[in-house]
């Protein structure tokens, strides 16, 4: 992990939040190329969702909902808490599950645990009191389960359909660790799936596959994927069946991923509680994604590290290749003059420029061709397009492919329809 925070912070992929101030715990900041990898994961989400699956919609819901929206939901109440408890020597507090008998930092006597609601409280307007409090969302699904009728109608929608969301949430965790994996603010990918009741194991098995499907598809290690069955008595209140799907990470097996039945719990919640009358409640499969948690899982996946260095010629021990699948890679082509001759450069500028129009491309002319190979290996690149004095006599250049290390010669006026073929 020290090896992968490193290059994720030297390559400008994530900053820690407020670094000049000292940090901000749990708060990271996305920087040029995690943005990149952040947008493009959510995009090969949409895509799955909108384009590949059939009968679903895009929703984005207020992050701010009324107070009675989380009355209904159960998360002002005992079931949205975690249970706390205090070092009484040194005010250290911990998460009761995450905690032996004895502090870890000082070896302190713990407090007895008292509830500790995880919604993020805030106010509403002038005033400062209970009737203008409000709550950060805690969870994207809440949006659409309040927005489901005007889906219905206004989309003319039948069962079975789903509408799938992106967005921020936001929970008091009590400790965060293992870096972005959990945080206080971070952003989800759900989809929320309405069926009729009885096809609703049939459906819970459709999308436990498919997802599986997604990660694999997007060149996760199978043997670092499981999913596992969360039995009767563990699983969350809601949830009729519930299946983690966990990547090994560094620091072991954590969930990335939930499936779950909801079954019609959420939509009747509300329809009690707002008086909403909803004929015929379906059922609801949920798939609920972490961001930020699905890109440690692909980052900590393509993290290669290649003893005695890349090629015959290779002078340094360790040598590492970001091995992202394509649609993930952030920057797609890298432009690079052979030599920083005034006749290479102007060539160079006009292949970037003209690529620039379709892909995300970076140009790069400060040091030896080798080190750029290497940097560019280290954030991800799919190919380097090297401009040679070939290129001013015979309109051609050099591509070399990230993960074979081959090079191919291709005539420049070849290039966009070479790149469309394998981008």
């Amino acid at each position: 992990m020290k090896k992968i925070i490193s290059l994720a912070k030297q390559r400008g992929f994530i900053f820690p939040s407020s670094e000049i101030y000292g940090g901000f715990n749990s708060s990271y900041d996305f920087g040029p190329l995690g943005a990149l990898l952040k947008r493009n994961i959510k995009e090969a989400w949409l895509k799955e969702m909108l384009n590949i699956q059939d009968n679903i919609v895009n929703l984005d819901a207020a992050i701010l909902m009324s107070p009675k929206v989380w009355e209904a939901s159960g998360h002002l109440s005992k079931g949205f808490a975690d249970e706390l408890v205090e070092c009484k020597k040194c005010h250290k507090r911990y998460r009761l599950d995450q905690v032996k008998d004895k502090c870890e930092d000082c070896g302190g006597e713990l407090t007895e645990p008292k509830q500790f609601n995880l919604m993020m409280k805030t106010f509403i307007g002038s005033t400062e009191d209970e009737a203008s409090t409000a709550y950060l969302r805690a969870e994207t699904c809440q949006g659409i389960y309040i927005n489901y009728k005007n889906v219905l109608n206004s989309m003319r929608m039948k069962l079975p359909f789903g509408i799938a969301q992106i967005g921020k949430s936001f929970r008091n965790e009590i400790t965060t660790k293992n870096y972005i994996f959990r945080m206080r603010e971070f952003e989800q990918m759900e989809m929320q799936w309405f069926c009729e009741p009885k096809e609703a194991d049939k459906w819970f098995d459709y999308w436990k596959e498919q997802r599986w499907n997604w990660y694999i598809n997007l060149g996760i290690n199978p043997k670092k994927l499981r999913m596992q069955e969360i039995p009767d008595g563990e699983r969350a209140h809601y949830a009729k069946r519930q299946i983690d799907l966990e990547y090994e990470f560094p620091f072991g097996w954590q969930e990335i991923e939930g499936i779950h039945n909801r079954g019609d719990w959420d939509l009747s919640q509300h329809s009690k509680h707002s008086g909403e009358k909803m004929d015929d409640i379906p059922y609801i499969i949920e798939t609920s994604v972490g961001v930020e948690r699905s890109l440690l899982a692909f980052f900590c996946d393509a993290f290669t590290e290649v003893e005695g260095g890349r090629g015959k010629d290779a002078k340094k021990e360790e040598e590492i290749v970001l091995k992202l699948h394509k649609d993930l890679a952030p920057i797609k082509i890298a432009v690079l003059p052979l030599m920083k001759k005034d006749v290479l450069v102007e060539k160079a500028k006009e292949i970037y420029k003209s690529l620039k129009k379709r892909y995300i491309v970076q140009y790069d002319q400060q040091g030896s061709i080798g080190k750029r190979y290497r940097r560019q290996d280290e954030i991800g690149t799919l190919y380097c397009v090297t401009i040679d004095f070939d290129s001013i006599e015979k309109g051609t250049v050099t591509i070399r492919d990230r993960d074979t290390m081959e090079q191919e010669v291709v005539e420049i006026d070849k290039l966009v329809e070479y790149f469309e073929e394998r981008l």
